[in-house]
């Protein structure tokens, strides 16, 4: 590896030499890229990441609460609010007026809010009158780096 790989720098300036179209493959490990499929118009993420346009929002995730399940403090989540609700699915609930993340759990008897980081307490949520569940969230967007 030569120097300018372990300057901190990035191995790769960028170019505007080509456009995605002209670029027809990113073959990092041997096989066809996956995206090869839409080399010719290109990704269209609101199409790959949107079900239901009207019933779609975004929010940003503050907390750690959900760190065990792969939601980080700053990751966008992108919130679906005509998915059925089931059990075991991330929620955005609204508990007492206050925005809440995490997974919905319903026994026989009881349902529960469930963080995924042992630092937060399990929310029974029959203690509380004051809940609704805002939406479903369908992908959450993790930055790298």
């Amino acid at each position: 590896m030569d120097s300018k790989h372990l300057s901190g720098q990035a191995a790769y300036r960028g170019s505007k030499d080509f456009t995605q179209q002209q670029v027809r493959s990113a073959n990092a490990t041997g096989f066809g890229a996956a995206a090869d499929d839409y080399m010719e118009r290109g990704i269209d993420l609101n199409e790959e990441l949107i079900r239901n346009k009207p019933a779609t929002y975004f929010f940003r995730m503050k907390g750690d609460a959900m760190k065990e399940a792969g939601i980080f403090e700053g990751d966008v989540l992108i919130v679906d609010r005509s998915v059925p609700l089931t059990n075991g699915r991330i929620i955005v609930a609204v508990l007492n007026g206050e925005l809440l993340v995490r997974r919905f759990h319903k026994n026989f008897s009881s349902a529960f809010l469930i963080p995924e980081n042992n630092r937060y307490k399990t929310i029974n949520l029959a203690e509380f009158s004051d809940f609704v569940v805002w939406g479903v969230i369908t992908y959450t967007i993790h930055p790298q780096g």
